[in-house]
């Protein structure tokens, strides 16, 4: 069963303009699926019967590789990163459009790095796991695109109770448990073990601890949806672990930044009218949140016992869904705070300047002063410079949607759509 993404568009626009198109994301996330529903014809790089001849053909003659019809997918182009020159090279001979689709799940090892980046000839898109939306778990009422577009009102009523969002958090948005309607956390803990007895070490090949790949794991579990500094995430480390180095963890990260399983927010610095200093530490998060409540062996029942540390999580999978929201308007998800502790958890800033401010408030007590934060945001920006805020909303666990007062939009997570 294909559940259709809301990157499928993507992938055929930006086909539409380029001559290949390089699809990158986690494994698991439906990147094969994706570019299969657009292709014509697939190679499997990691084809256990083939894969051995493919690898070998790929040293002697790439461009044997390269005929099928049009567009072709090369499933895992990184096991063979020779193939992304024969791509560019193709695409140079022919001067044709929507010839490839490359999918990967990691980028390929700084020595074996193809000589060419592509530029104006590889388009890229970054595929995530599947948002509520996807999923069918959000009713869909509320359009981001809408909202960037000019909407004045919003009205939608969520089919999602604090419970169900425990679930499907620890769940996440892997499309095989979506698929087959599990609830339960097993595929991302099958997910977190193949990462740390597996993939970490694959991706660049140096030899690491998985001992210390979930101890680094839990750390930025722990650390979820914060600004924790890396030196943080290192003494929790040695707490446990007196040896373990900052150059060390400093290549583990990376390497886990590689496969796409961490991917930290990085801070909006936008003109202030005042003087005030912005903090420019990134946010902690993965590319979703179920890989936090994995490797700390959570379940539903365990993050709703411990409500704080729910409101981290539920920051992540709101996080992990406006990314992809985004996407389809060309806009980019960063966090604000300044050094006054004025703070926008989530700022959506598009590629021609329109931007939103977002706060993500699990309970309805917190609205007003999410609310409130928002608003002397707005007032503290220069909007000489970057403009008048799009919209601000708060985004919520809660049950309706609405149009407060003051303009602040109130969001359930279970009517957001692209």
């Amino acid at each position: 069963m294909y559940f259709s993404r809301i990157c499928d568009g993507l992938v055929n626009e930006k086909l539409s303009y380029s001559g290949a198109l390089l699809i990158e994301g986690p494994k698991w996330c439906g990147k094969t699926w994706t570019g299969k529903h657009a292709a014509k014809s697939v190679l499997y790089m990691q084809d256990p019967d083939k894969g051995a001849g493919y690898m070998e053909l790929s040293r002697t003659m790439p461009s044997r590789l390269l005929k099928g019809e049009k567009p072709r997918l090369i499933d895992e182009w990184q096991e063979a990163p020779v193939l992304w020159d024969a791509v560019r090279f193709d695409v140079d001979q022919t001067g044709e459009w929507g010839q490839y689709i490359l999918t990967g799940s990691a980028t390929p090892r700084d020595d074996n790095m193809p000589k060419h980046t592509g530029t104006g000839r590889i388009a890229r898109l970054r595929m995530r796991p599947m948002t509520l939306f996807e999923s069918m778990e959000s009713v869909g009422s509320v359009s981001l695109r809408q909202l960037f577009e000019g909407q004045e009102d919003v009205e939608g009523e969520s089919p999602l109770g604090i419970p169900d969002l425990a679930k499907v958090i620890c769940r996440g948005g892997w499309p095989e448990a979506v698929a087959k309607g599990q609830t339960s956390a097993q595929i991302a803990r099958n997910y977190v073990d193949a990462v740390v007895n597996f993939d970490v070490q694959k991706v660049d090949g140096v030899e690491r601890n998985p001992y210390r790949v979930r101890q680094l794991l839990r750390s930025y579990a722990r650390n979820i949806s914060t600004m924790a500094s890396l030196t943080t995430v290192l003494a929790d480390i040695q707490a446990n672990d007196v040896a373990f180095s900052d150059t060390t963890m400093y290549g583990y990260v990376n390497a886990l930044r590689r496969i796409f399983l961490i991917e930290d927010i990085p801070a909006w610095k936008p003109s202030l009218r005042s003087k005030a200093a912005i903090r420019t530490s990134e946010k902690r998060q993965f590319v979703d949140p179920s890989i936090a409540t994995a490797v700390l062996r959570a379940n539903a029942d365990s993050i709703l016992d411990d409500f704080n540390y729910f409101g981290f999580l539920f920051e992540s999978l709101v996080a992990r869904d406006l990314r992809v929201y985004a996407q389809t308007v060309d806009g980019e998800v960063f966090h604000y705070r300044d050094k006054d502790n004025l703070e926008a958890d989530l700022v959506i800033r598009l590629n021609d300047d329109r931007w939103a401010a977002v706060e993500v408030k699990l309970g309805s007590k917190e609205i007003e002063e999410g609310a409130k934060h928002l608003i002397e945001l707005r007032n503290k920006v220069d909007t000489s410079k970057v403009g008048e805020p799009s919209f601000l909303m708060v985004v919520t666990g809660g049950q309706f949607a609405y149009r407060r007062q003051d303009g602040v939009f109130v969001v359930p997570i279970g009517c957001l759509r692209d």
